[in-house]
């Protein structure tokens, strides 16, 4: 797909991960339209972006809200005229045991809340959202590329239980629309990062971290604007769908 004059919507789009996607893409020549929570972080984001010479817009809003979601597509189109490409990138983690025992005892569970508000996000938010795009995208008559971000957690991580359910989620999602979708003219892909060097992988305690690098052959996190190249490839391979795109450094799960 040609982005020059493309119109792509990227959720979580105002930092990290999904503001590296929507540079790539801007660079590139794309016009964007940022979706996040956090309106004035949105809104600058937007702005900064119209620097380069292509139109942005930002948009605030709740992924998990139906009704938020389909009159934020229902603007964007408003505004753009139509849409070629969305990547889902908005999520959370809630990481935590299934159990916590202690002297053969359970003390603790992950609760229902823990779990569900994960998936929430994850899951509901990005089939919300694909939805949304793939309506807009055939009834404007434009072709276009969804991405989903899923993980190398997806193939279930110890304290993970929420997290890696929603990542394999994701991924089967994106296969399903890969063969539903083709007919319009719509592909679906997938992104599995393993960690990335963002503001959340920066929390990590430091023995985590280490921990985690010494199982990545190559030794370092991925860097956001690795993801931002992986994206752009996907939108210029007009062969690739229904499929997962491993970006993990080597790690093998």
């Amino acid at each position: 797909m040609e982005l020059q004059n493309s119109v792509v919507v990227v959720t979580g789009g105002a930092q990290g991960l999904g503001r590296a996607m929507a540079e790539s893409l801007a660079d590139a020549g794309a016009n964007i339209a940022l979706l996040d929570m956090q309106e004035d972080a949105v809104s600058q984001a937007a702005e900064e972006l119209r620097a380069k010479g292509i139109d942005a817009q930002g948009f605030a809003l709740n992924v998990t809200d139906e009704d938020a979601v389909v009159a934020t597509f229902d603007k964007i189109v408003a505004h753009f005229g139509k849409l070629n490409g969305l990547i889902n990138c908005a999520g959370i983690m809630r990481d935590g045991m299934l159990l916590k025992v202690k002297d053969g005892k359970v003390v603790d569970k992950m609760s229902k809340q823990q779990f569900q508000s994960v998936l929430d996000v994850n899951v509901t938010g990005t089939f919300l959202c694909g939805r949304e795009a793939a309506a807009k995208m055939i009834e404007t008559d434009s072709k276009g590329v969804i991405i989903n971000i899923s993980s190398v957690s997806r193939a279930g991580n110890m304290g993970q239980t929420n997290y890696s359910a929603s990542k394999a989620a994701v991924a089967t999602m994106t296969v399903s629309w890969g063969r539903e979708l083709a007919r319009f003219g719509i592909r679906a892909a997938c992104i599995a990062p393993g960690l990335v060097d963002t503001a959340m992988a920066r929390q990590m305690r430091p023995e985590m971290l280490d921990k985690f690098l010494s199982t990545v052959p190559l030794r370092r996190l991925a860097q956001v604007e690795e993801m931002g190249h992986a994206a752009k490839y996907i939108f210029e391979n007009d062969y690739f769908t229904g499929r997962v795109l491993e970006l993990d450094g080597g790690v093998r799960v």
